[in-house]
């Protein structure tokens, strides 16, 4: 009689869950599963036991049924690894996906070449410098799904056939996994790089809806005889056509001549084309430094589509871009107030002092930097960084500190009495 009423109340519970989750196999064979049980398992204390792990197996299994959002799995973002395997061999590279990312969109995707220094096989280098650089101090200028792959050693370049081959592999997989959007792909690297956005980009025609080559070029370095063949240059402003570019090159660039972008763009614009070129002045080689600070940049890239380029109108533009502003002219003798230690917790972080009419700064490590006047008491490095040191005054006039500031954060040190 206790096993009935047991078995009974069960079968009601059973029921109840039977309803709710209208075709799960476990709840419907579950009553049978007890009745079997019951020619087993003379005791009731034993029935029920055997009768309370089966309705939690259910239980558990029906969660997913009850609750499918608890179990959604949640997209990584970031810098995440990936490997792709291309005629045989597996290539290591990370795509970066902006914190945002939602599949309930089409994204923006551009592919990032490395320089020749970020080769290897570790697919890690090459987030190290640049663009990758970029989207880790300002994530929110770049709201893109962005490709990196990573060329080997063993004097492989991004030229090579099979490495173009396998950076368009790396993207189309990329483009399909994270819902990339055909009509917003851009391309862009850096010197090594910086060669293979061009050779790429003729290759590839009718791919990218804009080009950002910095310090590149169509002459490589490894292979000197290309300047003696004068019909490269038509052969790659013919595969871009129209499509925008916008090129960057230090004036002052040891490694890769400026000249290769200077000839470019002179022969884009001659064509018809749609194209920009930043030359900064006194820059070396490392003219990703600035390109990728440039918070234009991104905008630049985003307002072009694909379908865009057949009716792109011809546009040329070069501009000398100065390492910094110039510095207005200022009556020394204000210097005498910001002279002094600045501290921030106890700890001296700059020391302000004149040398003749220039006012100087030295940091913690002692590295002495001139500071160049923006505003009467706002002041900037000669290095182009966007560091501003400004004078603060209280309401008497004193100088009482000053702000530390980039375009990333702002700190405030108390000047020492």
């Amino acid at each position: 009689m206790e096993t009935a009423n047991i078995f009974s109340r069960i079968e009601n519970n059973v029921d109840q869950l039977r309803r709710r989750l209208r075709s799960p196999f476990l709840v419907w064979a579950l009553p049978g599963m007890l009745k079997l049980s019951m020619s087993r398992f003379g005791s009731p204390r034993r029935v029920a036991r055997l009768a309370a792990y089966l309705f939690t197996g259910v239980l558990l299994g029906a969660v997913p049924v009850l609750a499918p959002h608890a179990y959604a799995r949640q997209q990584d973002t970031g810098f995440l690894n990936r490997s792709i395997t291309v005629n045989g061999t597996v290539y290591h590279y990370v795509v970066y996906l902006p914190m945002d990312w939602t599949p309930k969109q089409k994204w923006p995707v551009i592919l990032f070449l490395h320089g020749s220094g970020e080769r290897g096989s570790d697919g890690l280098d090459e987030t190290q410098v640049g663009l990758p650089n970029a989207l880790r101090s300002h994530y929110e200028r770049w709201p893109f799904v962005v490709v990196m792959p990573q060329v080997p050693y063993n004097h492989h370049h991004w030229t090579d056939p099979d490495i173009m081959a396998m950076a368009m592999a790396a993207l189309n997989a990329e483009v399909k996994e994270f819902h990339g959007d055909p009509q917003r792909l851009y391309l862009t690297g850096m010197s090594l790089g910086g060669y293979g956005v061009w050779e790429i980009a003729k290759a590839y025609p009718g791919r990218f809806a804009a080009i950002a080559p910095v310090c590149g070029g169509i002459y490589w370095s490894y292979a000197p005889g290309r300047w003696h063949q004068p019909e490269l240059v038509p052969e790659y402003v013919k595969a871009i056509g129209r499509t925008p570019v916008w090129l960057f090159h230090g004036a002052d660039d040891p490694v890769i001549s400026p000249a290769q972008s200077q000839i470019m763009y002179a022969a884009i614009a001659a064509a018809g084309g749609n194209v920009r070129f930043w030359e900064y002045a006194n820059y070396h080689h490392n003219a990703w430094d600035r390109a990728y600070t440039d918070p234009q940049l991104p905008e630049w890239f985003l307002s072009h589509r694909l379908s865009d380029i057949a009716t792109t109108k011809p546009y040329a533009e070069k501009r000398i871009i100065p390492i910094h502003t110039p510095p207005i002219h200022v009556d020394p003798s204000v210097y005498d107030a910001y002279q002094g230690e600045y501290v921030d917790a106890g700890v001296t972080q700059l020391t302000v002092f004149r040398q003749g009419n220039k006012l100087m700064s030295r940091n913690r490590t002692g590295d002495q930097t001139e500071l160049l006047p923006e505003l009467p008491n706002r002041f900037f490095y000669p290095s182009g960084s966007s560091t501003r040191i400004t004078f603060e005054k209280g309401p008497d006039g004193r100088v009482t500190g000053l702000t530390f500031s980039d375009d990333r954060h702002q700190e405030l040190w108390v000047k020492a009495p």
